[in-house]
């Protein structure tokens, strides 16, 4: 069953601290939504590094091999997980920008 939570503030270091331990052999594929830009892939299914918060440069950074994605000012993260075994994250950030971040295993096709 997947369960939706939005993320305190507070909470995104240690959770994404976390989390990125548990993000070896996943793939990642970002999708970015606005209504500037309609909704475009970033990537398509890249083996995942970790995902990080900064707290002094208030920045969320999605990591990849061969990525480093970056969401400046984000503003809300909601995150679906099974488990401990997260699913999907969605970022809003400061621009409205909606960044939907999805996680499965490697080997699914």
């Amino acid at each position: 069953m997947h369960e939706t939570t939005k993320l305190e503030r507070t909470a995104w270091k240690a959770y994404f601290d976390n989390v990125s331990k548990l993000l070896d052999g996943k793939r990642v594929e970002i999708e970015v939504a606005s209504l500037a830009i309609g909704s475009q892939l970033a990537a398509e299914w890249l083996p995942a590094l970790g995902v990080s918060y900064d707290e002094d440069a208030d920045l969320l950074a999605v990591m990849a091999e061969g990525l480093n994605h970056l969401i400046r000012h984000p503003r809300e993260v909601f995150v679906q997980a099974e488990g401990r075994e997260l699913q999907t994250l969605s970022v809003t950030g400061d621009d409205g920008a909606i960044q939907i971040i999805r996680f499965r295993e490697a080997a699914q096709r």
